[in-house]
C-alpha cells in the first residue's frame, strides 16, 4: 500500500445535498425548510441561547467564580525537564531560553516528576517543592531561592472621638 494509492472506502464519500434545485431532486421547493414559520424565512434564526423572550438559561443561573489573571505567572517545571537541559546553573532566564517555561512567566517551581541524575545549581526566581529539593540535593545539586520580602504598609491611626459635652440635656438650648 502506497500513500498515492489510498482511497476512501466505497460509499464513505457522499455528494452534498444541493437544495432548491427542482422537485426531482427531492430537496426542491421548500429546500428542506418545511412550510411557513420563522425557520422557513431567510434570516429567521435567533442568536444562540435565545428562548423566545423567556429569560435564557445562561442568565437565570448565578455567576460563579472568576478567571485568575495571575494563573500562568508561575510555571511548573518537571525534574525530567531539568534532566534534558544542557546548562549546570538553572535560573528563570535559562529555562526561558530552553523553552521549558513561557516567556511571560514571572517565576517557576520545580515539581517531582521524573528522575534527576545530574548535578544542578538552581538559583533565582526558581522555587522547588520539598520532594524536588530533596531530589536535586540527592543528586549533588543545590537550591538557592531568593526570597522577596514584602514590606508591610504602616497602619493609619484611627481618629480620636471628640468627648461629649457635659452639662444639660442634649438638643435643648439654654
Amino acid at each position: 500500500m502506497r500513500l498515492n494509492s489510498l482511497k476512501p472506502a466505497p460509499g464513505a464519500n457522499k455528494d452534498r445535498h444541493r437544495v432548491g434545485r427542482g422537485g426531482g431532486s427531492g430537496w426542491g421547493k421548500t429546500a428542506g425548510r418545511g412550510h411557513k414559520g420563522q425557520k422557513a424565512r431567510s434570516g429567521g434564526f435567533h442568536k444562540v441561547g435565545f428562548e423566545g423572550g423567556q429569560m435564557p438559561l445562561h442568565r437565570r443561573l448565578p455567576k460563579r467564580g472568576f478567571t485568575s489573571l495571575t494563573r500562568n505567572d508561575v510555571a511548573e517545571v518537571r525534574l525530567s525537564d531539568l534532566e534534558k537541559l544542557s546548562v549546570a546553573e538553572v535560573d528563570l532566564a535559562a529555562l526561558r531560553s530552553a523553552g521549558v517555561v513561557p516567556h511571560g512567566a514571572l517565576g517557576a517551581k520545580i515539581i517531582v516528576s521524573g528522575k534527576l541524575t545530574r548535578k544542578l545549581a538552581v538559583k533565582g526566581d526558581v522555587k522547588a517543592s520539598k520532594g524536588a529539593r530533596a531530589a536535586i540535593e540527592g543528586a549533588g545539586g543545590t537550591v538557592e531561592v531568593v526570597e522577596v520580602k514584602v514590606e508591610e504598609k504602616p497602619k493609619k491611626e484611627k481618629k480620636k472621638q471628640k468627648p461629649e459635652a457635659k452639662g444639660g440635656e442634649e438638643g435643648q438650648k439654654a
